[in-house]
């Protein structure tokens, strides 16, 4: 009667480990992903019951506010707008709207990501933004922008509509002196944009779906190997 042996080809191993090793290690990057994610929702959840940091002239350390409750007062500068292309809401296109707002009492401005207003349908034309007159009590969240960018092109933007933001980029492009943050708007000042910010939890499951998927394909690599290596040795009895 013949038997099944365990007699495994080099190749096969050697492409069972490389498959093994990367799906596994896919899968704990998405577990990281999804703890960091967690931290982040648990630091805003705890941030939300203090009274929001009032932004002036002093500069602040970026770390020290960053996912942290801000307020600030000021003006709306329109020359230093700036639109975030290809961001998308319920299936239509559109811009994040981005302007400097010049903090009172000085020349120090600080960035605001005032919302999200839909495109037109023609790239060469852009949509009417309504920026309020006068002074303005702006509230937020405090984040830093550009952390994960992406870019195959190191070309610098022209124009209003920028792809990508970081404080450095805005800094070499436009005369402004700035903080170390931007503001994601969320209060209403009567504007029309859009301001339905995405949220750490709606990822979270996300990437543990992932994980789980990467997790699996590595059990059905390893198995698929053992299976294929397992060879009938007629020579048996």
């Amino acid at each position: 009667m013949a038997v099944r042996r365990f007699n495994p080809s080099a190749w096969s191993t050697v492409a069972a480990a490389a498959g093994i090793a990367a799906t596994l290690a896919l899968g704990y990057w998405q577990v990281g992903r999804a703890h960091e994610k967690a931290e982040l929702m648990a630091a805003r959840a705890a941030a939300s019951k203090r009274a929001p940091i009032q932004l002036g002239q002093t500069p602040v350390e970026a770390a020290a506010v960053e996912e942290q409750r801000v307020q600030a007062r000021g003006r709306f500068d329109t020359r230093g707008m700036v639109l975030l292309d290809n961001r998308v809401r319920s299936g239509f296109a559109g811009y994040e709207v981005i302007m400097p707002l010049a903090l009172e009492g000085g020349d120090m401005h600080v960035l605001v990501d005032r919302g999200w207003v839909r495109g037109t349908g023609d790239r060469a034309r852009l949509p009417p933004i309504d920026t309020p007159a006068g002074e303005v009590l702006v509230e937020g969240l405090a984040v830093v922008p550009g952390r994960r960018i992406y870019e195959l092109s190191d070309v610098q933007p022209e124009g209003p509509v920028w792809q990508n933001l970081t404080i450095e980029r805005y800094r070499s492009r436009k005369s402004f002196a700035l903080q170390p943050i931007m503001i994601q708007q969320t209060n209403d000042v009567g504007d029309g944009l859009v301001r339905d910010w995405p949220t750490p939890t709606r990822s979270i499951d996300v990437h543990r779906s992932y994980a789980v998927q990467w997790f699996a394909l590595s059990v059905l690599i390893a198995s698929m190997y053992v299976w294929f290596a397992l060879r009938r040795d007629s020579a048996q009895p």
